[in-house]
């Protein structure tokens, strides 16, 4: 939720200050049309405006979310002429949540000759009912359904709606042949139980599990989210009552008991708590520069850049590049090509800075990456083999010096495919993966990547001599998908980036989890 307030504003009003409002468009993905949002409401005679009415926005880590906020003088300017125009600013949603306690101030611009003052955007995240809750139930004396042996009960748990009906939530395991049985604890995000209502109706079936899945209804209760919340202090006991055996008999007292043996509340934390908590991605790229990518100079070249058209390895870099450097404070980018003759001695390098620097290998800027890129095309020797294992390496030493959670490593690889040392850059995965890194994979050219799909490891869990990687942290996707018809580049590329950036704050919060790590909080404004 982007707030605003504008400062020292051009005071265009004769007789008073003037009377700002802030009007807010977003950009359509892919096209340079904007589209007004909202806007805030009218302040009277102040050049210093804080402003109360906050917008309200999804937010996309993977996506390049710009936004313009224009100034006008009074709530019904539409066209702005000079005469009534105060200033603007434009910003990427990711650089307000990037900055420091998610507070960004910019110039306000466009009013040639004259400072505009300045604006000043916060944005917060609406807590969704994050928390998730950890409970674990008994059950005394429930009613014996089995002819031979006793009962199987399980629990089975439903949120009401708004409209009366039940919603199944949760089912726990089956414990056999006991009255008395003892559940084993499980977890359930708050949202999935009451839909984030403490007071909404909570109903519990009592089953006695059946081979041929005719299960019988022992008997339900009923409770809410506020009432098992109290348990925390003490067990609370449930009656199981049936319903039908409560009309048929007289004497009927219950059919057993349900006691909440323990109930606990975890706030589940997002990508941009650790990130407003002050979470740095330090984003490095790496570039193939082997013999297979065709000579830089001709136009088959998937090295080749023609006066109009920047090459795949320059849109995906940039593509990528460009929404990361919103996260990333200092916007120094480590950048090197592998699987090239390097002078002055023509030896194969596997790691070799792009800016020619071995001390400081980071450009400033994706500019900066993108000019290094160009220069090194002049320069080196393309050559092979395709190794990726050592610039893993290399990031992963990075990474494994600050693993407090205050660092994350983001690695690009932009490669023409075939791997040769895929046993070493599978044990170099596993083991970065359970460091503070994620690595994304972009395949250019005509090649099948089936290597690249099995380091990706999504379907089958990456691993190397008898080790796992800890974590999911490879993302790959072929170039070539992205590549359509009707030539819209703009789009093409954001849909590549949002692709291969989704998994990134999942990824991230899985090393925070494993590593029990809050994010720090950000400093009270």
């Amino acid at each position: 939720t982007p707030g605003s307030s504008p400062r020292n504003l051009l005071d265009m009003d004769t007789f008073s200050k003037s009377d700002p409002v802030v009007v807010l468009f977003v950009q359509v993905s892919g096209s340079s049309e904007w589209k007004e949002f909202g806007r805030t409401e009218v302040i009277d005679n102040t050049l210093n405006p804080d402003f109360v009415r906050k917008f309200v926005l999804d937010y996309y880590f993977e996506e390049k979310q710009n936004l313009r906020f224009d100034v006008p003088l009074g709530p019904h300017s539409t066209f702005f002429g000079a005469q009534d125009f105060l200033g603007q600013a434009f910003v990427a949603l990711g650089e307000v949540i990037g900055s420091q306690r998610g507070r960004l101030e910019r110039p306000l611009t466009g009013v040639p000759g004259k400072r505009c003052g300045t604006i000043l955007l916060l944005a917060e995240e609406l807590s969704n009912c994050r928390d998730i809750v950890t409970m674990q139930l008994c059950a005394n004396k429930l009613d014996k359904k089995d002819f031979f042996g006793k009962s199987d009960p399980f629990l089975v748990f439903y949120r009401s709606n708004e409209d009366g009906t039940f919603t199944i939530c949760h089912k726990t395991e089956v414990v056999k042949n006991t009255l008395n049985p003892v559940w084993q604890p499980f977890t359930i995000p708050v949202r999935a139980l009451c839909n984030g209502d403490y007071d909404r109706t909570v109903k519990i079936d009592v089953y006695d599990w059946d081979r041929d899945g005719s299960h019988d209804f022992i008997g339900e209760f009923a409770t809410s989210y506020r009432e098992l919340s109290r348990a925390q202090s003490q067990f609370t006991v449930y009656e199981v009552l049936n319903p039908r055996k409560k009309c048929k008999k007289k004497k009927y007292v219950n059919s057993g008991t349900v006691t909440l043996l323990s109930f606990s509340v975890e706030s589940e934390f997002t990508f941009v708590d650790y990130i407003r908590g002050g979470t740095q991605l330090n984003f490095t790229v790496a570039i193939d520069f082997t013999a297979s990518n065709g000579l830089p100079s001709q136009p088959t070249s998937l090295h080749y850049a023609s006066p109009y058209q920047l090459s795949a390895y320059a849109l995906a870099l940039k593509a990528v590049g460009e929404i990361i450097q919103d996260y990333d404070s200092d916007k120094l980018f480590p950048a090197y090509g592998f699987g090239a003759k390097v002078p002055p001695d023509g030896k194969i390098s596997h790691q070799f800075p792009l800016n020619n620097n071995v001390e400081n290998p980071s450009c400033v800027g994706i500019e900066g990456v993108l000019e290094s890129y160009l220069q090194s095309l002049r320069t080196v020797q393309l050559y092979g083999p395709t190794n990726f294992a050592p610039v893993i390496n290399q990031v992963a030493g990075t990474a494994a010096q600050v693993t407090d959670g205050s660092q994350y490593h983001v690695l690009l690889i932009i490669t023409d495919g075939v791997i040769s040392d895929m046993l070493q850059t599978k044990e170099a995965i596993v083991t970065a993966s359970s460091l503070p890194m994620s690595i994304i994979i972009v395949g250019v050219g005509p090649a099948e990547f089936e290597a690249m799909e099995e380091l990706d490891g999504d379907e089958v869990r990456l691993s190397s001599r008898g080790r796992y990687a800890e974590r999911d942290i490879v993302q790959f996707v072929p170039f070539r998908d992205y590549v359509d018809d009707s030539g819209n580049q703009v789009l093409s590329m954001a849909r590549l980036a949002k692709d291969v950036l989704a998994e990134i704050p999942d990824q991230l919060l899985s090393y925070m989890k494993t590593r029990d790590i809050k994010p720090r909080r950000a400093d009270p404004e």
